[in-house]
């Protein structure tokens, strides 16, 4: 979340913007935008640049007038049939080359994650025209930097039927789980429940409702099989985002023992 770096607009150049949105936020917007870039092939730009080279800095523009569509009905209100562009997306940011970028990065594909990412809304006459520079940078800098929406982690549920749970109280006790939990097996003509997949479960405690079945089943947890959730922005694929912060700390475990191996034992 903190650590693995990412590329995201840090710089807005705003040459010209009569849309409602104020420049600050327009900015701010543009900057939590996610950049399909792979940031292992940028270097950090040096504090005090001002202007951004091939090997630091990434740059799109932004440019796009909104008009009048003649040929509207004139009984329409739909904005979408009387206006040309009054949807400014993320789709309409353009890369645009820095230095020798092109020769870099011939088959680089430099944009936003998403091409249907809103960013504001223009009337006739209203445009927005400007030059953006990304750059690359930690989440603990800030929180457009941050290649992970969500991560979390929890403990393997491991379920354990104590005795045989036939027929109607098998089918409620698999209403009591998650879809996939249990699955009923039919056994000399007999329904019976078995846990199928234990690892679908989410913890829930409604088997204790029931006083027939509260009895049968003990819910636990394995205490050294953890389950780890990684949701991406889509700037990297979570595996790469994994191992990525696995490096990491490596990084960190190997120099806290260096600073071991430093300091002078009496």
């Amino acid at each position: 979340l903190l650590e693995v770096p990412t590329m995201a607009v840090e710089k807005v150049f705003v040459y010209n913007n009569t849309s409602i949105v104020q420049d600050e936020i327009l900015a701010h917007r543009l900057g939590l935008i996610p950049i399909r870039a792979d940031p292992r092939l940028f270097e950090y730009r040096n504090q005090g640049d001002e202007e951004g080279t091939e090997i630091d800095t990434l740059q799109f523009q932004l440019k796009i007038k909104c008009s009048r569509n003649p040929q509207a009905a004139k009984e329409s209100s739909d904005p979408n049939e009387l206006y040309f562009n009054h949807k400014v997306y993320s789709k309409h940011m353009t890369w645009v080359p820095l230095g020798n970028q092109t020769d870099l990065f011939p088959d680089a594909d430099f944009r936003p994650v998403h091409d249907d990412i809103l960013i504001a809304l223009l009337r006739p006459g209203q445009e927005i025209d400007v030059l953006m520079h990304c750059v690359k940078g930690i989440g603990k800098d800030h929180a457009k930097f941050s290649p992970v929406a969500t991560a979390s982690y929890r403990l393997l549920p491991d379920i354990t039927l104590l005795q045989p749970i036939e027929d109607e109280a098998a089918e409620t006790l698999q209403k009591c789980f998650s879809p996939g939990v249990i699955e009923i097996q039919k056994i000399k003509g007999k329904k019976v429940a078995r846990v199928a997949n234990a690892r679908l479960d989410t913890f829930s405690r409604e088997v204790f409702r029931h006083e027939n079945l509260k009895n049968l089943v003990r819910l636990a947890r394995v205490r050294n099989h953890y389950i780890f959730s990684v949701e991406s922005t889509g700037i990297l694929p979570p595996d790469v985002l994994v191992s990525e912060a696995i490096k990491i700390l490596m990084g960190k475990c190997q120099r806290f023992l260096n600073e071991l191996d430093s300091v002078p034992m009496e």
